[in-house]
């Protein structure tokens, strides 16, 4: 996304300011909502320690105690000053004292002429008060907690401060009202697996819309995963054809697969996809392109020895540096957070070519909205995304089948590819064995017969066209007829 011309100031999360376009406006107030532990005292912290003077104004949690969290998150507050207005613990078992607030901070006009004394000692370009929504406890009713929020934004922009106000969500007449005021709204949601971030109103500038991860990391505190755009991308290159260096594979496919394609390898467990999808890594490795395999259905080490096993050269490029192969954990990250991990490797890596072994791991092993529809989605963007910037793709695809009826693809995901390479098993004279074809090439033609395929500790061998059966996609190879094989009645009549 394109930055506008709004003036704006780094908000001090990584990523965030890319959902932003740039940042939050500068010498205008923000107000980011959220319900308890999803993070928006970290964001608002963040966005004080980017800044050169700062004042956090606190009704919750002590200065002490903001220190030490803000510390072990890796959140430097030295040029930030704290006007605390936490309650203090002892005052709730004082017999005289029937709140826990002092008498004097019980007026919430008293309460915003204690932070506009505090701002003109200070002189901070920076603040934030944490949440706001507690003035409105202190106030009379609806119409002053309005009132007094709008005569505050405004002092505050007429002195060019840029304000982040937190609020929580639920407190629904607090919460229209600050919607209203503030020049930009935010909302954080924590659900059990997962923290987003939404923008739903950013005057007078663009923004990325939708849900984008948001994840708290000790040591380095917030880090935005903003979705991934494809359009915000485009590079141009050369479609040239790229060999898996096996002549009869790269004979079904017009010489190999195009630069910048995708290409969906698919077919039943046990059947050569890995090995398959692996020919083409290690040709691009062996090229010098820079080349990554994600593995989200087995280990690395696995991965590895079993290459070893097949005569493939995978461990040597690995050592060599032109090949990563990286073990994607179970439930460690979400999409969002795994595109930004891929876009990172192409633009920081130079990465080229990457295999994605295999698409059911990348629907069960990624948090998040687990809809069909919604992580097809994200990894239709992703592919979009790597297609866009040159990057060839290979996504490896298991289907349910054995034998029987022929389907490509099990999660619908053949409209994502511009090429389609299946293998399936054969039952042919009692034994079991393997096939493979071309179903589709977009930029190309291709040889459509079907070849039969061996795995062995020699490698991949693909023989001939299997011309002497047909029913191959069934399953079932039956011998074909012959003439010889004709009824010899057939000449009669």
């Amino acid at each position: 996304m394109t930055p506008d011309s709004l003036p704006k100031t780094p908000s001090g999360t990584p990523g965030f300011d890319g959902v932003l376009a740039g940042g939050v406006p500068a010498g205008q107030t923000t107000v980011v909502f959220g319900g308890p532990g999803s993070g928006k005292t970290i964001v608002a912290l963040q966005f004080l320690a980017a800044g050169d003077s700062g004042l956090y104004v606190g009704f919750e949690e002590a200065e002490d105690q903001l220190r030490r969290n803000a510390e072990a998150l890796g959140i430097d507050l030295s040029d930030v000053s704290v006007l605390d207005l936490s309650p203090a613990g002892e005052q709730f078992f004082d017999d005289d004292s029937y709140t826990v607030f002092p008498t004097e901070e019980v007026d919430g006009e008293e309460l915003l002429g204690q932070i506009g004394s505090r701002l003109r000692e200070s002189d901070a370009d920076r603040l934030v008060i944490d949440p706001l929504s507690e003035l409105r406890a202190l106030l009379p009713d609806d119409f002053q907690f309005r009132r007094k929020v709008a005569a505050l934004f405004s002092a505050l922009t007429e002195r060019n401060i840029t304000t982040l106000c937190t609020a929580q969500l639920g407190d629904r007449p607090a919460e229209d009202d600050l919607q209203f005021l503030a020049n930009t709204v935010v909302e954080l949601r924590k659900t059990t697996d997962r923290r987003t971030l939404e923008v739903t109103k950013y005057r007078g500038s663009d923004f990325a819309s939708g849900y984008h991860t948001l994840r708290i990391h000790a040591g380095r505190g917030a880090v935005v995963y903003p979705k991934l755009v494809p359009g915000d991308y485009h590079e141009d290159y050369e479609r040239t054809q790229l060999p898996s260096d096996v002549p009869n594979l790269d004979d079904l496919l017009s010489g190999g697969i195009p630069r910048g394609s995708v290409t969906v390898i698919s077919g039943p467990s046990g059947v050569g996809k890995t090995t398959t999808g692996s020919l083409f890594l290690q040709a691009a490795a062996k090229r010098g392109e820079r080349a990554i395999g994600y593995l989200f259905e087995e280990l690395r080490a696995d991965y590895l020895y079993r290459s070893e096993q097949l005569g493939l050269d995978v461990r040597s490029l690995v050592d060599e540096g032109t090949l990563e192969i990286e073990e994607v954990e179970a439930l460690k990250r979400s999409p969002d957070e795994f595109a930004t991990h891929v876009r990172e490797a192409v633009e920081e890596r130079d990465i080229e070519f990457v295999m994605l072994d295999g698409v059911t791991g990348y629907r069960q092993g990624l948090r998040g909205d687990d809809s069909d529809g919604a992580l097809t989605r994200e990894l239709h963007a992703l592919c979009r995304y790597l297609k866009r910037v040159g990057v060839t793709v290979v996504l490896l695809e298991e289907v349910s089948y054995v034998t029987g009826e022929f389907s490509p693809t099990e999660h619908h995901i053949s409209y994502l590819a511009d090429n389609i390479v299946f293998l399936r098993y054969l039952e042919v004279d009692g034994r079991l064995e393997k096939a493979i074809g071309v179903l589709k090439m977009r930029y190309g033609d291709f040889d459509n017969s079907l070849r039969e395929l061996r795995i062995s500790s020699d490698g991949l061998t693909i023989g001939g066209p299997l011309s002497e059966y047909h029913g191959l996609l069934t399953g079932m190879a039956n011998p074909a007829s012959r003439p010889d094989d004709d009824d010899p009645g057939d000449a009669e009549r």
